[in-house]
């Protein structure tokens, strides 16, 4: 695939985003297209290696590596070098349903298992994708395509997350007449209300997208609140199948003397509410405002980023993040070889804006919350934090230790906690009487995703837990399989 010398003749490059202290005075997305001589020699350096990693999906020490939808790399890699760009959007649309979300908003685990980032950096695949996407969007190539033949069959999707749409979008390819719930008051769930404008617009990507899924047939339901405002007994009593794509998100807490004082919230609260006010063209509630305060961030990830990047343009005094674990090296470590996802220092957008604007990436390692002191009306003013060591515990496991003497105070007006999900929302699954599993996730099985409850089927983080935009698009294409499975006794859905 690529040019044979492709990649000893050129090097990696990705367009520099706009520059963070000018993006951060708007929501506006922050990448920036390459141009297409550029995004060919990209290509050219994809290295026909013959075992190609980067598609083979696989969990490797307890992250992805590899693309979990297989997508067809070297295929449409080789297609971009040589100006086969209606191609590639062909190949690329064969595995991925929204190639234009995942091409923003994904990690990208495929280059992580490049072969040729073995000895060089990899092939910039995700910039690939995402330049094949829109290109297809701008020369037209991306309409809608409605089921040429109707099966009769009524499938609900709960939840309009990248599960839910994926799950929606290939049960009606089958020709099922698919209806998507949706309890918020807008369809895209965590696409829209999880991940923040400036990385993924709404209303000139995720409504792109929705308005074609509706154009093909797809009906989409808001304020839809399964369990409440939609009672249960309506959905199985109107559908002849159920797939379930709530997500995960039951938020895990930090319980610390001084928990319950005003000004400590859920990473996700935080972030949904400026998301709901930007779009509504309202101002975000003042006691969820990060202006002018001193603002801390308590975990990582992509959630622990948006939080910095957000606080940052309502126009914060600090930003700190506080991560428990220790700060990540620069190059692989031993116990971490090719092609397992590189788990290495990386400076993420909201690190980027806050070192430009602060000064030093906000981050700060091995540190452990031990209380939150509040002001004269009851809203948190700081935290007490202490570092932590890790060490071999009895059972042989690493488990933090403080370390004596390195307690600090540091101010905060406003506390997120970014500390991950612990399961989808109890609620609906009492109601179903669904099972869950030993990590309170619902039970089902991957490959065939149904529950204990005959007809219903459950896809995306509500099954597997807090994962990757990629998986959840990998999850709800199997799980419609096996819907599609479940009604017609066969099934030709990839």
């Amino acid at each position: 695939m690529g040019k044979p010398t492709g990649f000893k003749e050129f090097t990696r490059e990705i367009p520099a985003d706009r520059s963070p202290l000018e993006r951060i005075r708007d929501w506006e997305e922050f990448h920036v297209h390459t141009a297409e001589e550029k995004l060919r020699e990209q290509g050219a350096r994809c290295m026909d290696c013959g075992t190609p990693f980067c598609q083979t999906g696989m969990i490797l020490n307890g992250a992805a590596s590899g693309c979990p939808i297989n997508n067809l790399i070297p295929e449409f890699n080789d297609l971009v070098y040589r100006g086969l760009w209606r191609e590639a959007l062909d190949r690329l649309h064969k595995t991925n349903n929204f190639p234009e979300f995942t091409g923003r908003v994904c990690p990208a685990p495929c280059e992580g298992a490049c072969v040729l980032g073995i000895i060089e950096p990899p092939v910039t695949i995700k910039n690939i994708e995402f330049s094949i996407i829109e290109r297809g969007f701008e020369e037209g190539w991306v309409v809608p395509h409605p089921p040429k033949r109707r099966t009769g069959k009524k499938v609900a999707v709960v939840g309009s997350g990248p599960a839910g749409l994926a799950c929606a979008d290939q049960l009606n390819k089958a020709g099922h007449l698919v209806t998507v719930l949706e309890r918020a008051d807008r369809i895209g769930g965590l696409l829209t209300y999880g991940i923040p404008n400036m990385k993924l617009d709404k209303d000139d990507i995720v409504q792109r997208r929705v308005d074609i899924l509706a154009a093909e047939g797809i009906e989409f339901v808001t304020n839809a609140n399964v369990g409440q405002s939609y009672p249960v007994e309506k959905l199985r009593q109107d559908f002849d199948a159920v797939v379930l794509c709530c997500g995960a998100t039951q938020a895990r807490d930090l319980t610390v003397d001084g928990r319950d004082l005003d000004g400590i919230y859920p990473a996700m609260e935080f972030l949904s509410t400026n998301t709901k006010c930007l779009l509504d063209g309202t101002e975000v509630p003042a006691h969820l405002s990060a202006k002018d305060r001193h603002v801390v961030v308590i975990g990582g990830g992509d959630t622990g980023t948006d939080c910095v990047g957000t606080s940052i343009r309502h126009g914060c005094k600090s930003v700190v993040q506080l991560e428990i674990l220790p700060k990540p090296p620069a190059t692989r470590a031993p116990n971490n070889p090719w092609p397992e996802w590189p788990k290495i220092y990386r400076m993420d957008y909201g690190q980027e804006e806050a070192a430009a604007l602060y000064g030093a990436d906000p981050r700060v390692y091995c540190t452990t919350t031990k209380k939150f002191v509040g002001d004269a009306n009851g809203r948190v003013n700081e935290l007490h934090t202490v570092q932590i060591e890790w060490k071999l515990d009895p059972q042989g496991r690493y488990s933090p230790v403080d370390v004596a003497g390195t307690e600090k105070v540091i101010p905060g007006q406003l506390v997120l906690l970014a500390m991950g999900f612990l399961g989808p929302e109890k609620p609906l699954v009492e109601k179903l009487g669904l099972a869950i599993d030993d990590r309170s996730n619902v039970k089902a099985d991957y490959g065939k995703f149904s529950t204990s409850v005959e007809g219903v089927f459950a896809a995306g983080d509500m099954r597997r837990g807090q994962s990757l935009v990629v998986w959840a698009i990998n999850e709800g294409r199997a799980a419609a399989r096996e819907c599609d499975r479940f009604l017609m006794g066969v099934s030709n859905l990839p």
